[in-house]
């Protein structure tokens, strides 16, 4: 409801003023599926800003455009394929439900080699695997073992558990709290945009997905350099809006106490 009265706001009156001295909300956005198709890819690797650009692994042009993200100044994410509901096609990668430790740990090390400069890991599809501790639990495991990488949960499904296992094994996580593209018509995007920032306003910060369609696309090069005039918001990395596991130091959880995630 409170999210609601926000997105009216927005709707009706614009972005609300800033406090002064009072930082702005705060969103990040990832563009992930990147790696099939150049054209897209590369437009997505030099929009504006520190937008966060996300690799399927083994697909032709990942390790090309994911160089090209980071000499942009983007963050690189692997978008590692996990078991769906609907048993689409997952491409090379994947894991699912019947994939052993062992091999579950061979494939999650060689997709992550495969995307060069790789800072942190975001699932795609996974409705059914993120609904299982044990599996995620393997997925926080690698991840820690890597260098401290950080997990983004899609939240593709919403009995995921994948955000409450990497707190549990110490890994800096976040949760997806809009898709903008579900429907990829402008308009429809706008709306979806609309919705993260009120999400921002409502609790300080707040994380979107999209994909490389060219609607997207064009929609973020358009609205991303007028973010703090038209929306009363901030662009930031992925990275700044993580939680802090509970077992870290108390200096490192007083950092980002004030960010909160669904």
């Amino acid at each position: 409801m409170k999210i609601l009265r926000a997105l009216c706001f927005l709707l009706a009156f614009g972005a609300p003023a800033v406090a002064g001295g009072e930082p702005p909300p705060r969103i990040a956005i990832i563009i992930d599926d990147i790696g099939d198709r150049y054209d897209e890819g590369r437009l997505a690797a030099t929009l504006p800003g520190p937008v966060a650009c996300a690799f399927l692994p083994h697909t032709p042009y990942a390790a090309e455009l994911a160089r090209l993200a980071h000499e942009k100044g983007k963050e690189v994410l692997l978008h590692l394929p996990l078991q769906s509901l609907n048993g689409k096609a997952l491409g090379p990668g994947a894991i699912t439900l019947q994939t052993t430790e062992k091999a579950f740990r061979r494939i999650l090390r060689t997709d992550l080699a495969a995307i060069p400069y790789v800072r942190g890991v975001n699932n795609h599809m996974g409705s059914l695997l993120t609904r299982h501790p044990g599996h995620m639990t393997w997925l926080m495991r690698v991840l820690a073992d890597e260098g401290d990488l950080f997990f983004i949960d899609s939240y593709t499904h919403p009995g995921s558990v994948a955000f409450a296992m990497a707190r549990e094994q110490g890994v800096r996580a976040a949760r997806r709290d809009v898709f903008l593209d579900n429907v990829p018509e402008r308009g429809a995007i706008a709306a979806e945009f609309r919705r993260l920032v009120a999400e921002a306003h409502e609790r300080g910060s707040a994380i979107g997905i999209g994909h490389p369609y060219p609607e997207t696309l064009a929609f973020l090069a358009d609205m991303l350099p007028r973010l703090g005039e038209e929306y009363g918001v901030e662009l930031v990395p992925v990275e700044a809006l993580l939680s802090v596991p509970p077992h870290w130091t108390a200096a490192k959880e007083s950092q980002d106490s004030s960010v909160t995630h669904k």
